[in-house]
This record gives C-alpha cells, sequence and structure tokens, in this order.
C-alpha cells in the first residue's frame, strides 16, 4: 500500500498545452474526498465513503468513443461502429479547445500507472478537472511510490474535462460528450461526461491495442484470482453476471476483479489499482467483500442516500448502474504483487435470461473460442414499456467497446494460450432456470458458487457428463452440493418442449451474430456453434 498524504510539490503543465491553471499534484484521497465536499460536488455517505452524481452520464457511450485513424492505427484497427475513426486534425483543434476551457481552473493531476507486471507497465499521468475524477484515478490505477515520481516520464496522459462540451458540427464529434484515444500523441481524451468509467476504459483499450501489436500478449475483460496452490483462475463475463462477485472468493485470493493480461511466459498480471463494483441491490451478506470495501476513500456513485447518508442499494431512481470504485487493498484476501501463474480454469459468465444455457458445462478448444467471439449474455427489457422478453447481447471477446482489434485475432491468441497452458473451459449460465425471465428464477449464487469451486478443486474430472442436444455443451451429471435436476436446464421446465423451442430460438441469435465473423473464423471455431 502507498501512502500519498506527504506529497505536497506541485508540477507544471504547460508540456502539454495547459496553462494558467492551479495544479492539485498528487493529492491523498482524503485530500480529494474533502476537495469535493468543499466544491459541494458530493456528500459524505454513512459509511464514510464519498457519494458523487456523475450527472447526465451514468454509464458510458460507446457511440461516443473514437480513435483517431493516422498511420499507427489506420491498417490495424477493426473499423466500424465500435472502432469510429476520429480525424487527426479535429483531434488536434478539439485538444487545444479542451485545454483553452481549462485554463484559469484549479485542477488535479496524478502519475500513476497500469499493469502490475513490471514488464509490461505503462506510465500515466492523468489530469481531470474534477477533484472526485482524480480519485477515482487513485483508485483504479496503480499507484507509484515517492521514489517513482522523482522522475516520473508518462507513456500515456488522459485530459479529462466533464465541463466541456464539444460542438459536434465543428469539431467532429457525434454530440456534446466524446471520449478519444489518440495512438501516436498517446493521450486519451474524455470531455463533456462525469462517468468515471470512461477514465479507466480508455486506458483498457489502449493496452488492448498496445499488448497484443507490441507486446505478443493477451488483454483481457476478466476478472482473476489464485489458490494455495497457485493455480489462477480467470472469470470473463459482461456488466451484470457475477464476475467481480465470483472471484471475491474467501478459498482464494484476488489479483484483480476487471481487467488483466495474459503473458507469452505463461503469467497473469493485473491491469489496475482498484475495483469497479456495481452496487444495485448490494448486501453484506451476499457479497460480504465489496460492501465492507465502502469505507473512507472509496466512491459511491450515483446512489440514493437518505438524510442519514445511509444508501438504498435498491433505489434505482438514477440508474441501476450504481457504483463504488476502491483501491484493491480495501478486499482482505489479495495476491501481492496483482500477478498470477500457471492459468488452470477459464470461466465465461453468462446470466442467461431465456433460462436455456447450462448452469456449468465444459467447453472444446472450438467451442472455447466460439463462445469467447461470440460474449453472450441476455438483458431484461425495461418492464416500464411492459416488456418483459429477454433480449440477447453480444459482445464479442465480452468486451468489445475496448477491442480496437479484430475480435478474431483475440480469440486466436487465446486458443494458442489456452492449448500450450492445458486450461478448463466452462461456459457457466449465472441467469435463469426452470424457465425465462418472468417465468423461472435466478440461479440461486450459493449453487454457482459450488459448481466453480468443484471445477476449481478438480472434482467434476471425475464425474459423467451428458451432451447438451442443441448446444452441443458438456453437462455434469452431479456436482456435490448442487441437485443434479438443476444440472440439465432442461429437466427443470415443466413443459418441456417449451424449452426445445426456446433453446433454438436462442441457438438462432447465436448463430446470426456470428454470421458476421464466419469469414475470419477457422474449422475448429466453427466447429464449436451450437449444433441445432
Amino acid at each position: 500500500m502507498v501512502d500519498n498524504t506527504q506529497i505536497t510539490k506541485t508540477i507544471s503543465l504547460e508540456d502539454y498545452g495547459i496553462k494558467n491553471v492551479t495544479v492539485h499534484y498528487q493529492l491523498s484521497p482524503q485530500e480529494l474526498h474533502e476537495e469535493t465536499l468543499r466544491l459541494g460536488m458530493g456528500v459524505e455517505s454513512s459509511f464514510g465513503a464519498l457519494a458523487v452524481n456523475t450527472g447526465q452520464f451514468t454509464g458510458r457511450s460507446p457511440k461516443d468513443r473514437f480513435i483517431v485513424k493516422d498511420e499507427v492505427t489506420k491498417d490495424k484497427v477493426w473499423w466500424g461502429d465500435i472502432n469510429i475513426p476520429f480525424d487527426p486534425e479535429k483531434f488536434d483543434k478539439l485538444y487545444k479547445k479542451v485545454t483553452s476551457y481549462l485554463d484559469g481552473k484549479e485542477v488535479y493531476a496524478r502519475d500513476a500507472y497500469a499493469c502490475a507486471d513490471d514488464k509490461y507497465r505503462l506510465n500515466i499521468r492523468v489530469v481531470n478537472e474534477y477533484p472526485w475524477s482524480n480519485l477515482f484515478a487513485f483508485n483504479m490505477f496503480l499507484r507509484a511510490g515517492d521514489e517513482e515520481l522523482d522522475n516520473f516520464k508518462e507513456d500515456w496522459l488522459i485530459v479529462n474535462a466533464p465541463g466541456f462540451k464539444a460542438d459536434p458540427e465543428v469539431d467532429g464529434t457525434r454530440q456534446e460528450n466524446f471520449a478519444i484515444l489518440n495512438f501516436s500523441k498517446k493521450i486519451a481524451l474524455i470531455g463533456g461526461t462525469g462517468y468515471t468509467g470512461e477514465i479507466k476504459k480508455g486506458i483498457f483499450s489502449a493496452l488492448n491495442f498496445i499488448l497484443p501489436v507490441y507486446k505478443n500478449t493477451l488483454p483481457m475483460h476478466c476478472s482473476a484470482n489464485v489458490g494455495e496452490d497457485g493455480d489462477t483462475a480467470i472469470f470473463f463475463g459482461l456488466s451484470g453476471t457475477g464476475k467481480t462477485t465470483l472471484s471475491a472468493d474467501p478459498e482464494r485470493k484476488l489479483i484483480g476483479d476487471d481487467e488483466h493480461g495474459w503473458t507469452e511466459e505463461n503469467t497473469i498480471f493485473n491491469f489496475e489499482g482498484g475495483c469497479y463494483a456495481k452496487v444495485i441491490n448490494l448486501s453484506e451478506e451476499n457479497e460480504p467483500d465489496i460492501y465492507r470495501a465502502i469505507k473512507p476513500g472509496a466512491i459511491l456513485e450515483n446512489v440514493v442516500l437518505d438524510a442519514k447518508g445511509d444508501v438504498d442499494f435498491e433505489n434505482t431512481t438514477i440508474t441501476q448502474n450504481t457504483r463504488v470504485s476502491y483501491p484493491i487493498h480495501h478486499i482482505h484476501n489479495i495476491q501481492e504483487p496483482s500477478t498470477g501463474e500457471n492459468p488452470k480454469n477459464i470461466f465465461f459468465l453468462t446470466a442467461d435470461a431465456f433460462g436455456v444455457l447450462p448452469p456449468i458445462s465444459k467447453l472444446t478448444p472450438g467451442q472455447a473460442a466460439y463462445h469467447f467471439i461470440s460474449g453472450y449474455t441476455a438483458k431484461v427489457a425495461g418492464t416500464e414499456a411492459g416488456v418483459d422478453e429477454p433480449v440477447p447481447s453480444f459482445s464479442a471477446c465480452f468486451g468489445a467497446p475496448f477491442m480496437p482489434l479484430h475480435p478474431t485475432e483475440y480469440a486466436e491468441m487465446l486458443s494458442k494460450k489456452m492449448k500450450a497452458a492445458n486450461v478448463n473451459v466452462w461456459l457457466v449460465n449465472t441467469g435463469w432456470t426452470g424457465g425465462p425471465y418472468g417465468v423461472g428464477s435466478r440461479m440461486k449464487l450459493k449453487y454457482t458458487r459450488e459448481m466453480i469451486s468443484s471445477a476449481l478443486e478438480g472434482k467434476l474430472d471425475y464425474v459423467e457428463y451428458e451432451k447438451h442436444d442443441i448446444f452441443g455443451l458438456q453437462m455434469p451429471k452431479t456436482c456435490e452440493g448442487v441437485p443434479s435436476e438443476v444440472l440439465n436446464p432442461k429437466n427443470t421446465w415443466k413443459d418441456q418442449n417449451a424449452y426445445d423451442l426456446k433453446a433454438k430460438e436462442l441457438s438462432n441469435f447465436f448463430r446470426k451474430n456470428f454470421s458476421k465473423f464466419e469469414e475470419y473464423a477457422n474449422e475448429e471455431i466453427m466447429n464449436g456453434a451450437p449444433v441445432e
């Protein structure tokens, strides 16, 4: 743990065109907390943690994320709806407008880094308009020690100005907010949005280009933990699938909850120095590690507080995407440093609201690549419009919005690493059983934990399996601590014909989604598709 409370020096930002500003450099969490209160930008909750409202944007805005198209990126980036090109000259003009906007203001600067393995370290200088955004940077990036700051030289610069609003017609943006990556100038420029996730995901996106292109390292949108025997487990999953919850295991040490690299030396390292967890319906009973991490230094985002400062975790008045960020040392059981070796199990987590997929199944290498490229989960549509049918959601590599390269490039890297390391790959459905959303019920968390523990302990290596008729997945017939009838989802439905129809419906969604990748996918990957 690094204590930065003694650092009082300031720095000049003139080299970046940021002039006539008062620079608060490397303030401690307590100082940033107090600055936020002083400026009326937040309140203190009964946990002692800061609570802020991020404004109009309570989540990322994927259609307003751009990559500057230039000599570095033009032939490597997979351009399209996800990676939207931005003109270099427009970037330069917009950057000048942002720095002019900051002129005369107080700003908050921080030096930190990403990547816990020194061989892959990326130094970052963050300049924030708001103090609580800078506290987020303290929590989420790795914290540099005093001696490292003396001769600090950043590899990337983040300029974050939530109060600046772009003029789309002049600036080349889609609307007033934007998050732009410039790989030639190594700048992440963020404006018009207070949502802090844009800061961490900007660097994640940059590393998703840098690591595979220049370092032969696979970047992953995943959590990871390590057991007593040194075996590492990796958990992929989109928002709401349990990635953070399931990797916080009292029997295993947490490496990190969201972003990792898998090196050619077969090691795993965390990109980050903190966690950014959803807190909707949070309880100490179900998610004790996250609940107890909410203390001074943490930032609650967009939660509703009562007059006493108590948080109503069930209240979604502001957004369903309520969040908390905290430094990883707020979790008791962590791996230090945040690295691991010997990956042995990979879990693909999905919250299948169709109630079709098995609660756990073992994947072949082809199926693993297919499901990795698909990146499936299901969202439940808003009930306020009377719509209660599940909606399939596919995000390639379980993180498409942050992947600058073509998804098959990441999938082929993953396949090679899986085979070389001889890892087991499991598909885990944390979603519905006994019927789709509205009919069935959510899979019990204790059952999911039991299944994952059995996989990690090798117990599922010695049980009998059966094949799923439509998806071709291998399902264990028995698992310690889990009723056997739960393991085959068809058995949990009252109407098994209705199950088959729903399973074929979901299978068709998979095929339709994968059609855009077929020309890039090899035969092994295509053999991983549903069989019906």
